[in-house]
């Protein structure tokens, strides 16, 4: 298996988290903070070609009822100027709930709030990269 990168895609910035060679297990990374279009993508093929990425997946935000939201749309147009920016695979999966498991997870970690507040949108992604990786066992 080749390594993908999860992405968890806010207004703000995006949480970066990276798998092991053998698509076991999602380590987060890192943040990038939000500009625009090409300034985001650029900062994702970076990361990418720094950890020989060869896929990426992508936190969908969906309701609560499982539906196709105002901020899932937002999600989904960018993922889709990803695909026509990048030339590898861009998976897509449901997210709901990640933010608050990882605010959980980091709160029993007893992390401060202010290192929570820079840490959470790693941890999404490395959620939401680790779920799409069970999956696929």
């Amino acid at each position: 298996m080749t390594r993908l990168l999860g992405l968890d895609i806010g207004t703000h910035r995006i949480g970066v988290a990276v798998s092991d060679a053998l698509g076991i297990t999602a380590q987060r990374l890192t943040v990038i903070e939000r500009h625009d279009l090409a300034t985001d993508v650029s900062a994702i093929v970076a990361v990418m070609n720094q950890h020989a990425v060869k896929g990426i997946v992508v936190g969908l935000p969906l309701t609560m009822q499982g539906r196709v939201g105002e901020q899932a749309k937002l999600v989904m147009a960018f993922v889709e100027q990803l695909r026509t920016h990048l030339d590898c695979p861009v998976h897509m999966v449901d997210e709901r709930l990640t933010t608050v498991q990882g605010e959980r997870a980091l709160v029993t970690m007893d992390t401060s709030r202010r290192k929570r507040k820079r840490l959470i949108d790693q941890v999404a992604a490395q959620l939401i990269l680790q779920t799409y990786l069970d999956a696929k066992r």
